[in-house]
């Protein structure tokens, strides 16, 4: 038997622990789905699953509080074009009530938008008592995607900067939880989703003209995302940088910060 053997069957060598795990009903669901088995993956997948189920149980429980105690709550992911803010928002909301939350994912401004306050189309968004809101991308468009791509002037950009803080602060003292999370991944990883979704028909949707030129400003939205960093992480609304270069990993740590911040009972 040559060394390359001895090394696969030492990979694939499984504790009592994880054959217990292939034979529950999820470890075959996960081995079964796979045309080629890696034991190592999907025993990590199988434990991804399960931690997955037990942190949304907990998240009933958690909206069940803030539906009966009249509680509001908002979320928000930032991030990179594909970092894995829906998927995690996806998720999350799984097994929530519909009726009591709500992703928000805004369009373009209307012409009437663009003539407003900047803050007066997310105001209205915000949570009723007993709902959680959820904003795939948020008024942060504003420190980051708009200036990168030229979609805002530099007054405009400016003026967001000096009232972001304080428009954070009325939500807060309006007692609205507010959670700001950044999916954090690197260029690399970047790429390779890119490519991946690129060459999968049925996402191919996804990918916008502004997804398209990610890459080649790359070093623009990093510029802008660290000013964002430094003038918004405030000690009453800090943000929750997640790295996200595993997207498994990324959606737990944000639903754990979720249940540790929000004070369910």
């Amino acid at each position: 038997m040559n060394q390359e053997s001895k090394e696969e069957i030492k990979e694939n060598q499984l504790s009592k622990d994880d054959l217990k795990l292939l034979n529950s009903k999820t470890g075959l669901n996960v081995l079964f789905r796979n045309e080629k088995v890696n034991l190592k993956k999907v025993i990590d997948d199988i434990r991804y699953e399960n931690e997955l189920k037990d942190l949304q149980t907990e998240l009933i429980k958690l909206q069940t509080w803030v539906i009966k105690n009249n509680q509001k709550a908002v979320i928000l992911f930032e991030g990179r074009d594909v970092a894995g803010k829906g998927g995690a928002i996806r998720r999350i909301t799984e097994y929530l009530n519909p009726r009591h939350f709500k992703v928000v994912a805004l369009d373009i401004p209307t012409s009437d938008e663009k003539n407003q306050w900047f803050f007066q189309r997310y105001i209205g968004q915000l949570p009723k008592p007993g709902e959680i809101v959820f904003f795939d991308r948020s008024w942060y468009n504003r420190a980051v995607v708009e200036p990168v791509n030229g979609f805002c002037r530099e007054k405009e950009y400016k003026i967001f900067m000096s009232q972001v803080n304080g428009f954070e602060k009325m939500i807060i003292q309006s007692d609205i939880y507010l959670i700001k999370f950044y999916f954090s991944i690197t260029r690399q990883e970047q790429a390779k989703r890119f490519h991946e979704i690129q060459n999968n028909p049925l996402k191919r949707w996804k990918l916008s003209p502004v997804d398209e030129k990610a890459q080649e400003l790359w070093d623009d939205y990093t510029f802008y995302k660290k000013a964002m960093f430094k003038h918004t992480d405030t000690e009453y609304s800090p943000w929750i940088i997640i790295d996200a270069n595993k997207k498994t990993n990324a959606r737990l740590k944000a639903i754990r910060h979720i249940l540790k911040t929000i004070p369910y009972k």
